[in-house]
C-alpha cells in the first residue's frame, strides 16, 4: 500500500510540475511523454521479473518431484 501511495503522491507532483512550468506546450508534452515511458517502463521490468521468478521457482519444483519420484523407485 505504501508503494501505491509513494507512487500516486509523485504522480500529482510531477502532474503539478507540469502545470505550472514555464515552457511552451510542447516542452511539456514532451516532459509528460519521457514521464509516462519511464512509469509503463518500470512496471514492465517488475512485472518480467516477478513472472522469471515464478517460472523458475515452477521450474525448480517439477524437478524436485521428478527427484522424488525416481528416489522411490
Amino acid at each position: 500500500m505504501l508503494a501505491w501511495g509513494s507512487f500516486l503522491a509523485f504522480l500529482a507532483l510531477t502532474i503539478i510540475g507540469l502545470a505550472t512550468l514555464k515552457e511552451p506546450l510542447m516542452v511539456k508534452g514532451y516532459y509528460l511523454m519521457g514521464s509516462i515511458g519511464l512509469i509503463s517502463s518500470a512496471f514492465t521490468v517488475a512485472k518480467v521479473v516477478r513472472d522469471n521468478q515464478e517460472d523458475e521457482e515452477r521450474y525448480n519444483q517439477m524437478f524436485r518431484a521428478k527427484d522424488v519420484e525416481n528416489a522411490e523407485e
